[in-house]
């Protein structure tokens, strides 16, 4: 098992590519903490890790709440006796709208879940890290490496989190703490249901990655099971690209 006896904490854990990472990181031996909006929903991802004999724990709240972040952490470090590995999941997306078409209260709306989110769960994480050394995996998106029409808030706040990668990458070096990134393209979770749903648009999007299909949460799970273990323990401030092909084009 590649993060046998690792500690992981995961924000939106309760869906997609968040639910995919919890799963597979609890079969590979972590005990998991997942965060999200709906109790109900992590629950329900939290059922299916202790069925096949792994260990979790829910906690539901907002990455825009500074309290429900500060008490998550310590919740993992509470009941798992520390913490390994962070990944920052959680985000909401903004599309079909031209910049000035965009209001004040949806751009930081989406600043917030998507960049200030990362932030500030990264903030409470890395003082359980310092010492012992740790990983933390940014999920970000190709959207924040090519342009995407109709998706400059969205867009805006993954391209930043490449930034925010390489510097805390270069400043916790020392510390043994790892910064990596992850930027998938199109994946076939709930933000992108609607999408799916109309079969012109989805066979349009197909269409746009060379290999022919969207990615899976589990094709993006397995890449952050390697940048969470020691496998990866020479990797630090990169991004990692996992979109069948889109952005080679």
């Amino acid at each position: 098992m590649k993060l046998q006896g690792k500690v992981a904490l995961i924000t939106g854990g309760g869906t997609g590519i968040g639910e995919a990472t919890a799963k597979l990181f609890a079969d590979e031996g972590a005990h998991v903490a997942i965060t999200g909006r709906r109790k109900e929903v992590l629950e329900g991802v939290a059922k299916v890790i202790v069925a096949n004999g792994g260990k979790v724990l829910t906690i539901a709240g907002s990455v825009t709440d500074e309290a429900h972040v500060r008490s998550a952490v310590e919740q993992t470090v509470q009941a798992f006796g520390k913490l390994d590995i962070l990944v920052n999941n959680a985000a909401i997306g903004e599309f079909g709208k031209l910049l000035h078409e965009t209001p004040d209260r949806s751009w930081e709306e989406v600043l917030d879940t998507n960049l200030t989110g990362v932030f500030r769960f990264t903030r409470a994480a890395i003082p359980h890290m310092l010492g012992r050394g740790g990983s933390i995996v940014n999920v970000s998106s190709v959207a924040g490496m090519v342009g995407i029409p109709k998706s400059a808030a969205y867009s805006s706040t993954k391209g930043a989190m490449l930034a925010l990668t390489r510097c805390l990458a270069i400043d916790y070096a020392n510390d043994k703490i790892r910064v990596n990134c992850v930027c998938p393209a199109l994946v076939d979770t709930p933000m992108a249901a609607e999408a799916i749903a109309d079969p012109v648009m989805k066979a349009s999007m197909a269409a746009a990655h060379p290999i022919g299909r969207f990615g899976t949460p589990e094709d993006v799970a397995q890449m952050l099971v390697y940048l969470a273990s020691d496998e990866s323990s020479w990797v630090t401030g990169s991004v990692f690209t996992i979109d069948g092909g889109f952005t080679a084009q």
